[in-house]
């Protein structure tokens, strides 16, 4: 049974007019009920309200006029369009039926193309109303539920104990900042807004900064990473930053939630620093004992047994390298290892890398290729090679049989990387690059990894050996020397570790 098209009350006194349009609207599909009675058409309306009225004027008890004033005093039924049709066709009966609520009028004899016509219009005209309606009600509902969450997020970006800012995604001004934030900046809230965090000498490395927002973009996802953060007073602080994108006043902004765990990281580095000096010690005594049972002067083992030194000795070897790595990072850091800075020739340093990697390369069917160039660097001859041995060990670990790895250097000139760092020399940089084949790092894996302990698999420091102090140490001694590194990749096809380094010979006496 086909659905009809809507639902008509047509009120007449005159039989033979009620036959007339019922036929004819049903024939059109239209669901009709006819009555001859003025308040009979009410009762019936208010009980099971239509969807268009069609109303005769002259009719007895109740006129025409009576019943549409009837309907409209009624919550149910005021807002059904009602046509009159009549055979009264002067102005004022016309006038009449539009004060008293109808929205159409139809003269009789009427023509049934008009009265179609009409019909199908006011039907229109009333659903595209209740639409509006809805769609009103529906925006007010939304209007009043944002109120209600900005309102939240007020309370609490005011409240949090954790310092938060909102700065714009187009130039990273700040259009908002909390208490917290205040306090810890030292900064007054009318000095912080507008400016960037570089204007204000907020610390944030720049490079790595933009790069949280590239995979914040990418992924919809910048969590808890590690930043120093510097205060008014000049006083450094470390800091979990984690970003999200919102929009305030229909602006792109970005939600930085800053974390203070200076304290816990002095805790922290205290704690490694006393167990790793605690460790050495007797470690150096195992490893030496390990070496004398080796040598057989202690009596000869079985199979059995020197695979379990051999285990052993690999074990200790291990934890040997992972406190070395741990107090040469802190040594680092805290800036007790000076830098021992000279005129280097990149040709040279990229080479020794090459050759200190050699052995490990071919154990591994790795082919290393290297493209050096033929520039001087004024930089610490062995923390370079420490940070491309590290690099290069790295990759090697990571790719397959038959791989190759690849260590190539050149000149960019001109680098945005003098925009970040005050440097006496050159804007020239030294560009180094370490590339691989082997399986990727993950998006949001490319800043993670050059924190502390920090693999892109749990099982790498069992499987490969590593430690997951190696790229953090790389980081340290690239930032020491005024340059910055960073990692692109995509899972399983490679990696390539990049790092820049302003590129002079050494300054002048009067520099």
């Amino acid at each position: 049974m086909n659905t009809p098209k809507a639902d008509i009350l047509v009120i007449d006194d005159t039989p033979e007019n009620l036959h007339l349009l019922s036929d004819m609207l049903t024939q059109q599909g239209y669901k009709v009920r006819s009555v001859t009675k003025g308040m009979t058409g009410v009762r019936g309306a208010i009980a099971a309200p239509p969807d268009l009225v069609l109303l005769d004027v002259n009719m007895p008890q109740m006129n025409g006029y009576e019943v549409c004033q009837q309907l409209k005093q009624s919550d149910r039924t005021q807002d059904i369009p009602v046509i009159f049709i009549s055979a009264l066709g002067d102005v004022l009966d016309k006038v009449k039926a539009f004060a008293v609520g109808g929205v159409d009028y139809i003269t009789k004899p009427f023509q049934v193309e008009e009265v179609l016509a009409r019909i199908e219009t006011h039907l229109t005209i009333c659903r595209l109303q209740k639409q509006i309606q809805n769609r009103n009600q529906q925006l007010q509902q939304e209007i009043q539920e944002r109120q209600q969450a900005e309102e939240k997020f007020t309370k609490a970006f005011r409240a949090s104990p954790h310092p938060i800012a909102i700065t714009t995604l187009a130039d990273h001004r700040f259009v908002e900042v909390n208490p917290s934030f205040v306090r810890m900046s030292g900064y007054t809230r009318e000095a912080i807004l507008g400016q960037t965090s570089d204007d204000l000498g907020l610390g944030f490395r720049p490079e790595a900064y933009e790069q949280g927002l590239k995979t914040l973009l990418a992924t919809g996802s910048f969590c808890n990473q590690e930043f120093e953060f510097r205060t008014q007073g000049d006083r450094w602080r470390t800091v979990l930053l984690s970003l999200d994108r919102i929009h305030l006043a229909e602006t792109p902004c970005i939600l930085q939630i800053i974390n203070d765990i200076t304290e816990r990281k002095r805790l922290e580095n205290e704690f490694i620093s006393l167990v790793s000096h605690e460790l050495r010690t007797p470690m150096s005594s195992i490893i030496g004992s390990l070496d004398i049972l080796s040598t057989g002067q202690l009596g000869e083992l079985n199979e059995q047994g020197k695979q379990v030194l051999k285990m052993a000795t690999t074990n200790t070897e291990r934890l040997i390298r992972l406190v070395n790595d741990i107090l040469d990072l802190e040594r680092i850091k805290s800036g007790k290892i000076n830098l021992q800075k000279t005129v280097c020739n990149v040709a040279d340093l990229l080479t020794q890398a090459a050759e200190a990697m050699q052995a490990m390369a071919e154990k591994a069917q790795v082919k290393l290729i290297i493209e050096p160039i033929e520039a001087n660097l004024w930089a610490d001859p062995d923390r370079i090679l420490q940070a491309l041995t590290n690099l290069l060990s790295n990759a090697i670990k990571f790719s397959e049989p038959q791989g190759t790895v690849w260590l190539k250097a050149e000149k960019t000139e001109n680098s945005p990387l003098t925009t970040h760092h005050s440097s006496p020399y050159s804007p020239d940089a030294l560009f180094i690059t370490v590339r691989d084949e082997g399986r990727g790092i993950p998006q949001d894996k490319l800043q993670s990894i050059f924190e502390r302990f920090q693999q892109v698999d749990a099982s790498d420091s069992r499987k490969k050996g590593g430690t997951g102090l190696g790229l953090a140490i790389c980081r340290n001694i690239v930032e020491q020397h005024d340059g910055h590194i960073w990692a692109e990749s995509s899972p399983g096809k490679g990696s390539v570790f990049k790092l820049q380094i302003p590129l002079s010979a050494k300054p002048s006496a009067s520099s």
